[in-house]
């Protein structure tokens, strides 16, 4: 659909005038799409940077370089390296959120719901490494930068609440112990997998094992759902 935009000046064909400029309506729609799509690629480039470089060793020039952008587009949609590194911080918790609340666990015993959602968190963690690297180079600045993001404390509540739900779920029927909260639970599924992507190298170093090996992953994925389940039987 198109709306015209007269404007002053002649026309050719007319008396000398100009034929009239057409704009197209459905520009601001495309524009949006376009800088959405831009935005989202900058944040994945600049995702990868930030994990590999961490949050000192990184530039700017460098996201820019690699996406075939300036320095002033990035300036532009984040305000600056600080903002952007915020940005990517909570972008990666979404990520980890939106996988958890997308677990349905509705019509499954408590026993294995819990051994589901520590499970498919192991997945996730090793298949989103930026994920944990990112963590770790925030924990080195004593949080300073997730403390200014006050959305990440509401996006972990629906993770909690799914515990909580479960956990309720097996003191009612008799299989799960009461002393144990939905924070608990979640401190030992999160410090299991962490582990695997956060100390892979050096624990692999000195005990010769490859934690991610193919045919080490079943094993190991298994391993934090008996721990879990195991740890949580009523006694």
């Amino acid at each position: 659909m198109y709306q015209k935009v007269h404007c002053s000046g002649p026309r050719v064909g007319d008396g000398g005038h100009a034929p009239a400029r057409v704009a197209r309506v459905s520009d601001q729609p495309i524009r949006q799409r376009d800088a959405e799509r831009t935005r989202s690629e900058l944040l994945a480039v600049a995702t990868e940077v930030f994990a590999e470089s961490g949050y000192s060793g990184a530039r700017v020039d460098e996201i820019a370089e690699r996406t075939s952008t300036t320095k002033r587009m990035i300036y532009y949609y984040f305000g600056g390296k600080e903002q952007l590194y915020r940005a990517v911080l909570e972008e990666a918790y979404r990520g980890i959120r939106e996988a958890e609340r997308g677990i349905d666990v509705g019509e499954l015993g408590p026993a294995e719901a819990m051994r589901r959602l520590a499970e498919l968190t192991y997945d996730h963690h090793l298949e989103h490494q930026a994920f944990i690297r990112l963590v770790s180079i925030e924990n080195i600045h004593r949080g300073e930068h997730i403390q200014r993001l006050q959305s990440l404390r509401d996006l972990g509540q629906p993770a909690m609440s799914l515990l909580d739900e479960i956990l309720e779920r097996g003191r009612s029927e008799g299989v799960f112990r009461d002393d144990v909260d939905a924070f608990d639970v979640h401190l030992i599924i999160s410090a299991y997998c962490v582990f695997q992507v956060a100390n892979q190298y050096t624990f692999g170093y000195l005990f010769s094992r490859d934690l991610h090996a193919p045919e080490s992953r079943a094993h190991l994925r298994s391993l934090i759902g008996d721990v879990v389940v195991s740890w949580l039987r009523d006694r």
